[in-house]
């Protein structure tokens, strides 16, 4: 625990040189950790939380060893400025998904991309992990968006740390009790069930400005702003004619008896969404590369150009590593020295914590249907020194499901299944029980940062 009134260590950032906000951030945060046992910084995409938090670590009395919690691509970033700030503590970077395996004692912890440990209403086994681990330790939260969806996502968050707001109300259900969630009987396929997305903001906020510390890019002095370009492609003939088939008749049988089926209303969505950029997934589990329509449009459009691509489904990725063999990369650090290597990752797994401000363009090959991958993934060239402007393109085939999502998640919106039924006016096959368990399997796997096929 925190020795209140313990004097403060010296500012002393050597040899990194932190900017005026930083270092004023970091003051700040430690005196709430010093009184409140838990700090989140809200600083917008690529202002610099990490290093804040790092620095921030450095003054809090008693703090000889972190463990720092983030996502598997991050951790070089964070390590490389761990490495310039050298402070005199030490430190385990872990990846979330490896917190299993921590048996040391910390005494800070640090979670970046707080907002994936949020799901609700059920407790997320990443949260309990890390509830475990933060016991009765000061707890250091960063994300640009805490709250994604919806002000209930707070609660789980802020729960691991022993010292959360809410620490009376042991469970979310108890929460909601307590009237800090609306609840909403909502029905989706004539199935009933209870929406706790409703959060009460005010009181919310009320009970938490406190422990928040917020920045914008404005503020940090950011002179370029991300610029969007849509490139809308012309895939081949028989991309649209499957796609019409699985809309239509719900199964594909191909020349050498793959299969495609697409028997409920949400795999014919999912399915299209993987069509439409050129690939499918069969019913037995094999992933097949058909129209490399959009991987040829980035090989010509941006020949001689530092370029890093985000794809969705992993044969997206298959395709565009085959067509850049040897010449790409999925590690942000040696894209970032190399002059001549793309960066390649799947959206979900590069959206957050990694800087790729080397870029001279951003590509997404394919969109995801949340809100947060949109928002996280086309900040990924900012920095506040680039001089040129950031410049993020997607990839539309013409006609696609891939225009529809875009304009959904732009609104802060995640791309559902009544969407699509509206924007293709599908009628086929009827929305079913089975339907409603896809859809909530979905919300969930989003919730957990993993891939959805």
């Amino acid at each position: 625990m925190l020795t209140t009134g313990a004097p403060r260590r010296p500012i002393i950032f050597n040899p990194v040189q932190l900017r005026d906000y930083q270092v004023e951030g970091s003051v700040k945060a430690a005196a709430i950790l010093e009184q409140h046992g838990l700090c989140y910084f809200a600083w917008e995409v690529r202002t610099g939380k990490s290093l804040a938090a790092l620095a921030t670590a450095q003054l809090v009395p008693g703090v000889r060893s972190v463990l720092f919690a983030t996502k598997k691509k991050a951790i070089g970033s964070v390590i490389n400025d761990y490495d310039a700030l050298a402070p005199d503590y030490k430190i385990n970077v872990i990846n979330f998904e490896a917190l299993h395996q921590v048996v040391c004692n910390y005494d800070l912890v640090i979670i970046d991309e707080a907002h994936t440990c949020g799901a609700f209403p059920s407790k997320p086994e990443r949260t309990k992990q890390l509830q475990e681990i933060a016991k009765g330790k000061p707890v250091i939260f960063l994300s640009g968006t805490p709250t994604p969806e919806s002000y209930s996502q707070l609660y789980h968050q802020l729960a691991i740390s022993s010292r959360s707001p809410w620490s009376d109300h042991t469970t979310f259900y108890s929460w909601v009790k307590a009237g800090y969630v609306e609840k909403k009987k909502r029905y989706v396929y004539n199935r009933e069930f209870v929406d706790y997305s409703n959060a009460d903001k005010d009181r919310i906020k009320q009970d938490t400005d406190h422990i928040f510390l917020s920045y914008t890019q404005s503020e940090a002095g950011f002179e370029q702003f991300v610029r969007e370009e849509i490139l809308v492609v012309d895939m081949k003939p028989a991309t649209y004619t499957l796609a019409q088939r699985i809309m239509k008749d719900r199964v594909y049988k191909g020349r050498n008896g793959e299969t495609v089926i697409a028997d409920t209303a949400v795999k014919v969505m999912n399915k299209c969404h993987q069509i439409f950029s050129g690939t499918v997934i069969t019913d037995d589990g094999n992933a097949i590369a058909f129209d490399h329509s959009k991987v040829t449009i980035i090989q010509q459009q941006f020949h001689g150009k530092k370029i890093a691509i985000f794809y969705k489904f992993d044969a997206e990725g298959g395709m565009l590593k085959y067509a850049y063999a040897g010449q790409w990369t999925d590690n942000p650090e040696l894209f970032n020295a190399s002059d001549n290597l793309v960066f390649i990752s799947q959206v979900q797994s590069g959206r957050e914590g990694v800087n790729l401000s080397t870029a001279d363009a951003l590509i997404m090959f394919n969109i995801d249907y949340s809100a947060v991958s949109y928002w996280q993934a086309r900040a990924r060239m900012q920095a506040k020194d680039r001089a040129r402007e950031s410049v993020v393109y997607w990839l539309f085939s013409r006609g696609g499901i891939e225009e529809k999502i875009y304009q959904s998640v732009m609104d802060k919106k995640d791309y559902t299944l009544s969407y699509f039924k509206k924007d293709f006016k599908y009628e086929g096959v009827k929305s079913t029980n089975q339907d409603k368990g896809e859809v909530g399997k979905s919300r969930v796997v989003r919730a957990q940062d993993h891939s959805i096929q």
